[in-house]
């Protein structure tokens, strides 16, 4: 039955690439990003048609009744039309620049959604593993708690036989008190942090794997500060975003100079027309059919200043996407470097924290010795304990913290795609 139940727990049990998966079809921020893209491909094909022919199809049809002082025959009479109109665009340099917009703006509009699914990455990971180190630093507290349960009893066992004083008991018990508390403070974080990630995949009761015992964690490829530079400059989404913003508005400021330009349409036109006859000796209706084609041509002379205005304000927005191109660069590089230091700095520290655990692991059984012989007290090995466990939380979370340290770089440099969670994943065991 013990066998039996530890199977269904782990088959219950999620992967972080299945709850990416299970996010990617739930999450509200990334399906939004999603259903923005689709309006912007949809934006960009209407562009498409100012290149391309129209066609407007017209009917009227009117009913008179005529009233003449002057006959004294009261008339009621009808007409109806019919219009068929075509037009192609010839020679139109502002449609043809709005088309090329509206290509430059689907580019930027992929890159946004590029970015919204490297957060998303990022948000899973970083909800998977805090759930992950809530459950270890609640285990460790409740190793902890037992750990100073045996040592209250101790110091209320050598008190009663008389080997030791009533001081040794109240410190534990303090210590105990405050281990019970630390215990409810974690169980009550360990709750947030499964309501967060349940939140974020749409389940309940969702059940990471755990970090596999002696995993190799993987390493920083490349190693270069300078090769993530290179990469975040070109790949990024953002800059990518930014830089195609700047070529959107340097084609608007040549749309608004297209406004001094002429246009040339080829039309075509077909009526049928059904009109009463005013002549006696004709049908009392007539039907006319008139067909046409031809060109037209249109060459603006003033307009109020609008178009030299508008240059002006184009030219003004063209800078200010420049700008923001800089700015994009700037801080891609600098969360790039950030990151960079972060991941560095979380190697060095989880290398620190696995030397600090075997160190207060010695130093746990020394102080246990020598509060057994009498040089040690009570309060000693209180401390020891504790040490030992709050490093252990340490270490973990460092851990998790590394993980997530070297996707949120990825992130940085641009590079991050859902892939990139298998080797995290690989790392990861029910």
């Amino acid at each position: 039955m013990a066998l039996a139940g530890g199977c269904a727990l782990a088959a219950q049990a999620q992967s972080l690439t299945e709850l990416h998966e299970t996010a990617k079809r739930y999450d509200a921020a990334y399906l939004a990003a999603q259903a923005q893209y689709q309006a912007n491909l949809a934006k960009a094909e209407q562009a498409r048609a100012g290149l391309l022919p129209s066609a407007a199809l017209a009917a009227t049809a009117n009913f008179s009744d005529l009233d003449s002082s002057v006959d004294t025959q009261d008339k009621n009479y009808n007409n109806q039309t019919l219009q068929l109109s075509a037009s192609q665009p010839l020679y139109r340099p502002a449609n043809r620049l709005a088309h090329e917009q509206a290509r430059k703006s689907l580019e930027a509009a992929e890159a946004q959604l590029e970015a919204a699914s490297q957060e998303l990455v990022v948000r899973s990971a970083q909800a998977y593993f805090d759930v992950l180190a809530a459950q270890d630093s609640l285990a460790f507290v409740q190793a902890q708690k037992a750990a100073v349960s045996e040592q209250l009893a101790a110091a209320k066992r050598n008190f009663e036989v008389g080997t030791a004083t009533i001081t040794d008991t109240r410190e534990a018990q303090a210590r105990f008190d405050q281990t019970v508390a630390q215990e409810i403070a974690a169980d009550n974080e360990l709750r947030v942090k499964r309501l967060a990630l349940d939140q974020l995949v749409g389940r309940t009761g969702v059940n990471p794997w755990r970090l596999a015992s002696g995993v190799t964690l993987p390493a920083l490829e490349p190693a270069e500060l300078g090769r993530w530079l290179e990469r975040a400059e070109t790949a990024h989404p953002q800059v990518r975003q930014a830089s195609t913003g700047l070529e959107v508005a340097k084609l608007e400021t040549a749309k608004a100079q297209a406004g001094h330009l002429p246009t040339l349409d080829a039309v075509a036109q077909y009526l049928a027309a059904r009109t009463p006859s005013s002549a006696s000796s004709l049908p009392p209706y007539l039907r006319n059919k008139t067909a046409s084609i031809g060109v037209q041509f249109n060459l603006p002379l003033f307009a109020g200043y609008a178009t030299q205005n508008r240059i002006k304000e184009t030219l003004a927005l063209e800078d200010k996407a420049r700008n923001d191109l800089d700015a994009a660069r700037r801080g891609v590089a600098q969360a790039t470097r950030a990151a960079y230091y972060g991941v560095v700095s979380g190697q060095g520290q989880v290398k620190a924290l696995e030397a600090a655990v075997a160190s207060s692991q010695s130093a746990l059984e020394a102080t246990q010795l020598g509060y057994q012989v009498g040089v040690r007290i009570n309060l000693d090995v209180l401390n020891a304990q504790s040490q030992l466990f709050q490093t252990k939380a340490s270490l973990a979370k460092a851990r998790y913290d590394l993980l997530v340290g070297g996707l949120k770089l990825k992130q940085a440099g641009g590079v991050l795609q859902g892939e990139d969670l298998q080797a995290v994943n690989a790392a990861l065991m029910p």
